[in-house]
């Protein structure tokens, strides 16, 4: 019963990871392969882990399906991309909820043994890991970047709602903002969420290391920062138009990479990036938005960049929420200026100096 739960998971897994490559219209090749013959070996590892299964029909449902399959035929079949349909007929009308169920399974035998499968940064492939691993290479990542402060387990969330409307409050009431522009950034308490943290992992870069992820889509200030980014963000481009670009692929050569760019960067020297830029394109107003109400609005945004990882709350005090719409903006803008020094050397001697967010490529034609 436990050889054919582990081919039916790994089928499932097999399909699921298959599914993101053809929705990319690439082949997944030989490393799928590879990636699938490990996990097999760790599924058999996790089902030597009881676990109690609390469903009285699911047990009937395993009891009353046990089927003698080959394993090695069927890992055959799988690597041949002829994945089979391992339920007969009376299964199939409950497929959708056995499909639920063994994700759910799949998942708290993950969970039980502190296994973490994650998408990586860029490659977009998988990537087999450890929870411990993964905390620890946190861990070193806060204490490098010191761009974090840790406020144990006190949770943030109701005085930074109180403050969020109180700021767009004062805002309105100066007439900095309009009314509409009041309730549409205004927020609720039972509408936003404290932003998360997760990693992605480098898989194309030695040792792996972690990209941090501030997932926010409910975070109190993440209206504003939507709506500045929206603002913002084509008057950045424009700006920076002929030093950066748009495509990764684009990038056909080694590159030189700005180290935790995003996190490096002073909040105060990216708001005021923001308007320099603003002033170097000689823009009084962005969408009824005067100049000083985009500062103060943004200054908001990185200074209140919160969220919740490890059963700890942090705060960030340094750099943008990697996940903030704001902060790759700010990020860009912040690095014209920086980088106009040695643009112009290079580009007068005839080298070339091109930028893909935190990538570079240089060609120096120096003697």
């Amino acid at each position: 019963m436990a050889s054919h739960r582990r081919v039916t998971e790994l089928a499932l897994l097999k399909r699921k990871i298959e599914t993101r490559f053809f929705e990319k219209k690439v082949s997944p090749g030989q490393v799928v392969n590879k990636f699938i013959s490990e996990l097999d070996i760790l599924l058999q590892n996790l089902h030597n882990t009881n676990i109690d299964c609390k469903d009285k029909r699911h047990k009937q449902y395993e009891q009353r399906h046990q089927q003698n399959i080959s394993y090695d035929n069927f890992l055959t079949m799988i690597q041949s991309n002829q994945v089979p349909i391992i339920m007969n007929t009376s299964m199939m009308s409950n497929k959708k909820t056995n499909y639920h169920r063994l994700v759910k399974r799949l998942k708290h035998k993950f969970y039980l043994s502190n296994i973490i499968v994650q998408k990586t940064d860029k490659s977009k492939v998988f990537h087999l890991g450890k929870l411990q691993d993964y905390h620890k290479k946190s861990s070193e990542y806060m204490n490098k970047t010191a761009a974090y402060t840790c406020l144990g387990a006190n949770d943030p969330s109701a005085d930074l709602i109180d403050r969020t409307n109180k700021y767009l409050l004062d805002l309105r009431l100066a007439h900095w903002i309009t009314q509409k522009q009041y309730e549409e950034l205004s927020i609720k308490p039972n509408e936003v969420k404290l932003a998360h943290l997760y990693y992605l992992p480098k898989a194309h870069k030695s040792g792996t290391p972690l990209r941090p992820i501030v997932s926010g889509l409910k975070h109190p200030t993440i209206k504003i920062s939507r709506l500045l980014d929206k603002m913002l963000r084509p008057l950045s481009d424009r700006l920076a138009r002929d030093t950066t670009i748009t495509s990764g692929s684009e990038l056909i050569k080694k590159l030189y990479n700005v180290i935790d760019l995003y996190t490096m960067i002073p909040q105060t020297e990216g708001i005021l990036a923001i308007r320099r830029m603003l002033d170097y394109l000689n823009v009084k107003q962005v969408d009824g938005l005067k100049i000083e109400t985009i500062i103060r609005l943004g200054r908001f945004v990185m200074q209140n960049n919160y969220f919740q990882y490890n059963n700890q709350f942090y705060h960030q005090v340094r750099g943008g929420a990697m996940g903030s719409p704001l902060t790759m903006t700010m990020a860009n803008c912040y690095m014209y200026f920086f980088e106009q020094k040695i643009v112009k050397q290079i580009q007068n001697s005839g080298g070339i100096y091109v930028r893909y967010i935190d990538d570079i490529f240089i060609s120096i034609n120096w003697p």
